[in-house]
Order: C-alpha cells, then structure tokens, then sequence
C-alpha cells in the first residue's frame, strides 16, 4: 500500500518539501507520495487522527505549527524534546505519535561547520518563532556561547529565554544599531519570504568579516542577503538546511539515508525558478 506524506504549515505553497521528497522516493523505488497539506490550526486534531489511523504515514511541520503540534502528541524525542518545537511526526511501533526535531541538525550540517572559534563568537538570532529554539539550540552545540536574541514582539523573547537561560534580549527598536557587534547573523523570521515582507532598512553597519545565515530559501536571495553579498559578506540562503533537515527526516521515515547529490541540487533550484 502507498505511503502518505505531507507537509502542514501557513503560508505552505512556497514549500519545497515535495519535490525534496518525491525526488528520493522516485531515486529509492519507495512506493510513497508527499504533498503540501494546507490546513488552519483548528485542523490540527484531525491531521493526528490521520496518522494515527495510518492514513498518513508522516508529516513535516513548518510555520506556525512548530510548537502548537506539540500538545497533539504522544512523545518528544532527542532535540525535540530540548527544543518543543517539532518539524518531523510520526508513529513508533509501539503506537506513539513521535515529535522529533530534525532543524537543528540541518543548521549544523549546512552552516555552522564553517564556523572557525566557536566560543569566541557573537551571534544574533533575528525572531522568536518557530525556528528560534532550533537556531539557538544549534548554535550552542557547535560552541557558541555569547547568544543574543530579538523579536518584534519582546514577550517571546523572554519565552524563549525560560528554556535557554544564558541568551541575551536585545530590543528590536535598536537592531539596526546593534548589528555590528555580531560575528553571526542568522534570520529566523519570515522576513524576505517570497510575496511577504521584508527588513525596512539595509544592513550597513556589520563586521566585515559577518557570517549570515537566512532561514529562507524561497527565494534564494532575500533583499537582506542580496544586500549584504554586494558587500563581499559570507552569506547562506536556507536551502542546504532544507535539504539537511529533510534527509534527517526522510531516514526517520523509512530508514534510508538519502544521497545529496547534485541532481538533486539542480532539481530543486529549477522548481525555485
């Protein structure tokens, strides 16, 4: 019997998450499908339902759902249960609706390896939602230790901060002021999103030597990082987190990690155009 797969989250037609998995379901002759599941919060209940009962095998969340699934579920595993934030659902064998959190290793594997002297570094997270605890998480495991965070709304903020004690909470107000105290810059908003909204000022003031990191990769370039890469500063867009995010799922799903191999690069690049 076909397996079903799909990704829940609002705004979600921008998702490449199909043509990721489709891609290595064609490549592993894995009788499955993965489509993009457009659903309201109320709904939520009722996409449980369908894993339960086996009518989904499993489901990618992706804003704004990352936390509010957590309380549909039966058990948070490993950076999930560190996090309470989920991008990855499925059933165990014992029955159990499983949160797992597959974000922080995509973090790690795509960007944070390029990150000489960990310790030393100042890094600013830009946004308290539903990356953010993956974002801090991953900066911590690979050394950071000076951690700041802003957000437009401050009360998620010191949200966040119950759960990672050591960040800093830095007022929006002044972020255009602030930026050039960091050596890490990474996006965790919505901001620059394809057909949403974007920064209302330019990121003059950084260290030449910034590395920034935007969790969006639809499109490839936001204005930020257009912006920014003009500069000759070291900037990543969100797809080789997408991709590493979604082999860690993939494995989780059927127990085969899926190759990352060019093809697969150049498929997903043509779906962005």
């Amino acid at each position: 019997m076909k397996k079903k797969f799909g990704i829940i989250g609002n705004p979600i037609r921008h998702s490449l998450s199909p043509a990721l998995h489709n891609y290595w379901f064609n490549k592993y002759e894995i009788d499955a499908d993965y489509s993009i599941i457009d659903i309201k919060e109320e709904e939520l209940p009722d996409i449980v339902k369908k894993i339960k009962k086996k009518d989904l095998t499993g489901i990618n969340i992706t804003l704004p759902f990352k936390q509010k699934i957590v309380s549909h579920l039966d058990v948070l595993i490993n950076d999930a249960e560190i996090t309470s934030s989920v991008n990855t659902v499925f059933l165990n064998k014992d029955g159990d609706l499983v949160g797992e959190n597959t974000d922080v290793f995509g973090m790690q594997a795509a960007y944070l390896k390029e990150v000489d002297n960990a310790v030393n570094k100042k890094a600013l997270v830009i946004g308290a939602g539903g990356v953010s605890p993956s974002v801090i998480l991953s900066l911590e495991k690979s050394g950071v230790k000076n951690i700041s965070i802003t957000n437009r709304t401050i009360e998620k903020c010191f949200f966040l901060k119950k759960k990672f004690k050591s960040i800093n909470i830095l007022e929006w107000k002044n972020l255009n002021k602030i930026i050039e105290n960091f050596d890490i810059i990474i996006n965790a908003t919505s901001l620059g999103l394809k057909n949403g909204e974007d920064f209302n000022f330019n990121f003059e003031k950084t260290k030449a030597d910034l590395i920034y990191i935007d969790t969006i990769y639809n499109p490839l370039e936001t204005k930020t990082l257009k912006f920014l890469k003009d500069k000759d500063i070291k900037v990543f867009n969100g797809l080789e987190m997408f991709i590493y995010q979604g082999q860690k799922s993939f494995y989780l799903w059927n127990k085969v990690n899926p190759e990352i191999d060019q093809k697969l690069v150049e498929h997903l690049l043509s779906e962005l155009k």
